[in-house]
């Protein structure tokens, strides 16, 4: 395997279970937020975002924001990033 191998990015898409979901607002708009993206970073370190789409439907665009500082949240992410770990550490190569 090549050291030098330069991966830019590594990022997993969640969903929120419902009994942790949450609306947010922008621009006048409410917005149900449904999925994490989570991504980890060069230092280790994991960022998240939560995307979702407006309450009163339509064709909105799909818009991120910032998740908030809650234990269950956390956890989620955490769990999602160590189960994330596990399935590409077990990957088969390409099929």
């Amino acid at each position: 395997m090549n050291s030098d191998l330069e991966v830019s990015a590594l990022a997993i898409n969640v969903t929120i279970p419902q009994s942790l979901r949450w609306t947010d607002t922008r621009r006048g708009e409410e917005f149900q937020l449904t999925t994490l993206n989570i991504r980890l970073l060069p230092d280790g370190h994991l960022a998240v975002k939560a995307y979702g789409r407006p309450v009163g439907g339509g064709r909105g665009a799909y818009v991120s924001f910032p998740v908030p500082d809650e234990p269950e949240l956390a956890a989620l992410i955490v769990d999602a990033a160590g189960r994330a770990g596990t399935l590409w550490a077990a990957h088969r190569g390409l099929g």
